[in-house]
């Protein structure tokens, strides 16, 4: 998008005032995502969040694909204590032990669903019946009947750090649900 553009639009509160968060916002954020490898990447950068900001996971998100090896499941999976210690040690990272176990655990129940045959994206994509779910995009929850069914899902499947509100601001990401502000420039364009 052109600078003078990204200027110019109005936009979700949330997103003004950074580069990289606007620019998020304005090509990423609530645009349907449907893609499982990439779908679980977004559910593993959204555990991270816990207790911090988006802000703080995308302005590292580059660390995190390098030293989470671009996300690549099978490999994460194979990841022994010896990956951990060095991701304990690696600034480019959030370093919080439980966080990466947790991450690990996901790469295996990811690998687990798709061994069985189960895409992963159509497994989370179900709890929206495949469309956006359009809300009025003014009172924004934490989370919803839907986050909370989704994240007892993906915990019974072996998924860790997927509480409701992870699972809330996960759904919002990949445009399972449509929380941009009715002004937002970008509201008409999160709808799958």
């Amino acid at each position: 998008m052109p600078q003078s553009l990204q200027d110019t639009i109005t936009r979700c509160a949330w997103a003004n005032g950074d580069p990289l968060m606007e620019a998020y916002h304005d090509v990423e954020w609530g645009v349907p995502l449907h893609d499982s490898r990439t779908l679980w990447e977004m559910l593993v950068l959204e555990s991270f969040q816990a207790g911090l900001s988006w802000r703080t996971i995308l302005h590292r998100r580059d660390g995190f694909r390098r030293a989470f090896d671009g996300f690549v499941p099978d490999t994460i999976a194979a990841y022994g204590p010896d990956k951990v210690e060095e991701l304990m040690q690696d600034p480019g990272i959030i370093r919080a032990r439980a966080k990466i176990e947790a991450t690990i655990d996901n790469a295996k129940a990811y690998l687990r669903m798709q061994a069985e045959g189960r895409d992963f994206g159509r497994f989370v994509w179900s709890f929206v019946n495949g469309k956006t779910v359009v809300n009025d995009g003014i009172t924004v929850p934490a989370q919803t009947e839907t986050s909370q069914a989704l994240s007892k899902a993906l915990k019974a499947e072996g998924f860790k750090f997927v509480g409701p509100t992870i699972v809330y601001a996960f759904m919002q990401a990949v445009g399972m649900v449509n929380d941009h502000h009715p002004d937002c420039a970008r509201r008409a364009n999160g709808t799958s």
